[in-house]
């Protein structure tokens, strides 16, 4: 993969503080994979289209033998640089959207995946590495991959659907206004509060757990929680970050952050979800040994889906596979298996969206 710029790290790290990507995971590779594949094999194709001078590379797949005009998913990654199968460097075995793409095929569903600006084959493009990204590229990039799928001659566009894993739900629920369409939503492991409260959760939680075992003092993790809340309320506020803020915080809440974070922010899931176009069709996906998203976030987000339908998946942690330990330990993505639970969930879904 190639080398990330130092924006795109400190802004994974920002989005790893919020979606608690930073709780130590060890991966294996893809020769160590135990855990069978979900659903079906399929076909595949790679393709590429370009984004503000940028290409960006994807991969169609298809379900086997579909010999007419099928249903179309495009599948969105979740935060950091995230490249189409659904990894990145602090995750680089997850393959939430590869095992999402083969549940889909299985179900009948053609979908699209892509690599987000700063990951796998895409990488930066022509971005100046030392300068922070505008936002809005990734709104263009998921415009122009739905563009995409609409464009291939196997989907049909009257049955589209977005299916958003973690911070890509948020792009989900606003699909209707990045493009000129009204597609399907699937909804995995949404974040059901506003970005800066999440992260702020987040970094509490971790900050607490290190210091209940000692591995800071009491008042270096004061400190801390300080400063990132007066960093959010900086952002929040429209002002100027402090300049004295600690490591941890001054990481998070950056110069090279602070746009993105005060966009994310802006988006109350809530009120997207309450400004869907009547009659969406909306399922939401959550695992119940989810570290990054709460059952209390996801109940929140479930007030503006007065129509939505929910799926908790006993045992099954962020990404979707399934987990039999305390959330947070360090565990092998490779060896634990895709929720079985997720197959039957979205067979039904699809079946009735259209």
């Amino acid at each position: 993969m190639p080398r990330i710029s130092a924006p795109l790290r400190r802004r994974a790290l920002a989005c790893a503080a919020a979606f608690g990507l930073l709780l130590p995971t060890a991966c294996a590779s893809d020769e160590d994979r135990t855990a069978p594949l979900p659903g079906a094999d399929g076909a595949e194709r790679d393709i590429s289209f370009t984004v503000d001078g940028t290409e960006v590379f994807a991969t169609l797949s298809l379900p086997e033998g579909a010999s007419e005009e099928v249903p179309g998913a495009l599948i969105v990654s979740g935060s950091g640089p995230t490249d189409r199968d659904g990894n990145s460097e602090l995750r680089p075995s997850a393959d939430t959207n590869l095992n999402l793409a083969r549940v889909l095929a299985e179900a009948g569903v053609a979908s699209l995946r892509y690599d987000k600006l700063g990951s796998g084959e895409t990488g930066l493009g022509g971005h100046d590495p030392e300068e922070p990204v505008d936002p809005q590229v990734f709104d263009d990039q998921f415009a122009a991959a739905y563009e995409q799928l609409l464009s291939q001659p196997e989907i049909d566009p009257g049955r589209t659907l977005v299916v958003g894993h973690s911070e890509g739900a948020l792009y989900a629920l606003r699909a209707h206004e990045l493009v000129q369409d009204e597609p399907a939503l699937v909804l995995v492991a949404p974040p059901g509060t506003r970005y800066l409260d999440l992260v702020d959760r987040q970094l509490t939680e971790q900050v607490r757990s290190a210091e209940a075992v000692g591995q800071i003092s009491e008042e270096e993790a004061v400190l801390v929680l300080s400063d990132a809340r007066a960093g959010r309320a900086a952002l929040r506020g429209g002002h100027a970050l402090p300049d004295d803020l600690g490591d941890v915080a001054g990481s998070l809440y950056s110069e090279q952050n602070a746009e993105f974070l005060t966009r994310m922010d802006a988006l109350d899931p809530v009120e997207l979800a309450s400004d869907l176009p009547p009659r969406t069709p909306v399922l939401v996906l959550w695992g119940e040994a989810d570290a990054q998203v709460s059952r209390e976030e996801v109940d929140r987000l479930m007030t503006g889906l007065a129509d939505g339908e929910r799926v908790d998946i006993p045992e099954t942690d962020h990404v979707l596979r399934h987990y039999e330990d305390k959330p947070g330990a360090t565990v092998l993505d490779s060896e634990r298996p895709f929720a079985p639970e997720v197959s039957p969930a979205l067979e039904d879904f699809v079946s009735r969206a259209w």
